[in-house]
């Protein structure tokens, strides 16, 4: 890739921008998106069920539809043009060293059917795969076996799918943003959210009477696994009409 600094680099540098301008210090104050994530934004971030749902608007709603816009097109545009895979591999994993912080920064608070706005619920789908991959393996098989659907295929998960196969999946779909056919990585998001919503429904009627706690946790994240996986599903549509930006 020639000149400038690194994508990744500017898109962190962005984030931090955003904060800047919106604080006046450089950091979120307020009911901002990442006051429901942890401050120790150099570690992998554990999210509940509450935080999963706790994309909330930002104080300036002009310079975040910008900021996300502007940076999710140079990001993509950029790095599908010359994929290097040094660069693929730290945009893939970025989350994992630094944490959900700056990206939710960028891109949470922008509306589901736009190109930063889908390129965060795919981040969002590898983090709650990456957190739990046992209990997240588990529900995809259940959900597997619970519906019929071409969803399996889409998915594209490898069979059985265990912890190790359903991490390779979170990864592969990540991949495909940046290196394939981004209409398709998108198609695989959704149906991976939709099989695992499947299995959470179904353990959560078998949870009912014995773990009603249980049941309702697994109720509401299968609520939340729908609710991605029609984003993404719309995204991909808009995607190959060439009208997601």
């Amino acid at each position: 890739m020639q000149g400038g600094a690194p994508p990744c680099r500017n898109t962190v540098r962005a984030a931090q921008s955003l904060r800047s301008r919106r604080t006046g210090r450089g950091r979120v104050t307020g009911r901002a998106y990442t006051a429901a994530v942890p401050r120790d934004h150099h570690r992998p971030v554990h999210f509940t069920d509450a935080e999963f749902a706790a994309i909330q608007g930002g104080e300036d709603p002009a310079l975040v539809n910008r900021v996300a816009h502007e940076t999710a097109n140079a990001l993509l545009h950029r790095v599908r043009e010359d994929p290097d895979p040094a660069v693929v591999e730290r945009l893939v994993t970025y989350t994992d060293v630094h944490g959900i912080d700056a990206i939710a920064e960028l891109w949470a608070r922008v509306g589901a059917h736009t190109l930063p706005g889908a390129l965060w619920r795919v981040y969002l789908v590898r983090i709650v795969i990456r957190q739990n991959p046992e209990e997240t393996a588990y529900l995809f098989e259940r959900g597997t076996a619970q519906i019929g659907t071409i969803d399996q295929a889409v998915a594209g998960a490898e069979e059985p799918t265990g912890p190790a196969e359903i991490l390779t999946l979170a990864d592969r779909i990540l991949h495909g943003l940046y290196t394939g056919d981004l209409a398709v990585a998108l198609d695989r998001g959704a149906s991976f959210c939709r099989l695992t919503a499947a299995g959470a429904t179904a353990v959560a009627d078998e949870s009912d009477l014995v773990a009603s706690e249980r049941a309702s946790e697994l109720t509401t994240r299968a609520l939340r696994l729908t609710e991605l996986a029609a984003d993404l599903t719309e995204a991909a549509a808009l995607w190959r009409r060439d009208s997601l930006d």
